[in-house]
């Protein structure tokens, strides 16, 4: 038994190229909005896991009664506050993570082999110095795969308004997510900058698909709108189901991860759909019809 999108044919003549850009604009803003005050309060536009920030991650198996008693038992065994702690269904153990210098993680190893009620499952230490670095070159990583993706597609096209529109619509693409990262929590870690280098991926791959068939095939505009939109989302209505079966999966078995991963690809994908088919569109038609293409 196969599954099918049925993709309805949108009458985009029923709305001007300020209405179809309205709305993602304003979502971006608000996004900018959220990203900025985000920065104002921390110091920087994404809480930061401790891959970037250095840290201590214990997993432990906890001797209590009850989730709320165990968390109590954590909370007191030691001498600084968790940063988090996250309880993993599956194994009934919980991931304790401290962001803090102020004790060395072989003090608070100790600290938790002395306690009767906790055993130790597994540490994971990342050096402030070494976290430092990571984040340097994932963030270096991600600014020089939105560059080159930016100059791909001016190259590409080799006309300023289809390749500004990829460009924009690639941009809001990773902004939204990161917004709706600080948003519920995320942290930015290894793991999620890699979800966001797919975004900017699966962004180039549906922004592409529409310019191409809009500027380099024959037929009506709206027909060639129809007929990328006939692959172009059923292609993202794909990957997005996928990334929503991950998520919740992961989330059950308490694999944070790729939970999180899960997550910020179904915000980037639903993102992607509407600044291609609305954002992108809206700029291709003022180009078409309006701007030096006419």
């Amino acid at each position: 038994m196969s599954v099918t999108f049925e993709i309805p044919e949108v009458d985009y003549t029923q709305y001007t190229n300020r209405q179809l850009a309205a709305v993602p604009l304003a979502v971006l803003a608000v996004a900018i909005l959220v990203i900025a005050g985000t920065f104002a309060v921390t110091g920087t536009p994404v809480a930061l896991g401790i891959d970037f920030t250095g840290g201590t991650e214990f997993r432990l198996a906890v001797d209590a009664a009850s989730d709320a008693a165990a968390r109590d038992v954590i909370t007191s065994t030691f001498s600084v506050a968790p940063e988090s702690i996250r309880s993993v269904p599956t194994d009934g153990t919980y991931v304790v993570t401290f962001q803090t210098e102020a004790v060395s993680t072989s003090q608070l190893e100790a600290q938790a082999t002395n306690a009767a009620a906790i055993e130790i499952r597994s540490i994971d230490n990342v050096s402030a110095s070494f976290g430092s670095d990571s984040q340097i070159l994932a963030l270096g990583g991600v600014a020089v795969a939105f560059a080159g993706m930016s100059v791909l597609v001016f190259l590409m096209f080799r006309t300023f308004v289809p390749s500004v529109a990829v460009v924009i619509s690639a941009f809001s693409d990773i902004v939204i997510p990161v917004a709706l990262m600080n948003v519920l929590g995320i942290e930015l870690t290894l793991g999620t900058v890699a979800a966001l280098l797919m975004i900017i991926g699966y962004s180039v791959d549906s922004d592409i698909l529409l310019n191409n068939h809009i500027l380099r095939r024959s037929g009506d505009f709206y027909e060639s709108t129809y007929r990328a939109m006939r692959t172009g989302v059923t292609m993202t209505l794909t990957s997005l189901s996928a990334m929503a079966v991950m998520a919740v999966v992961a989330s059950l078995f308490g694999i944070q991860l790729l939970s999180a991963i899960g997550l910020i690809l179904v915000f980037g994908l639903a993102t992607d759909l509407m600044n291609t088919y609305m954002l992108n569109l809206s700029l291709l038609r003022w180009y078409k019809f309006e701007g030096v293409a006419r």
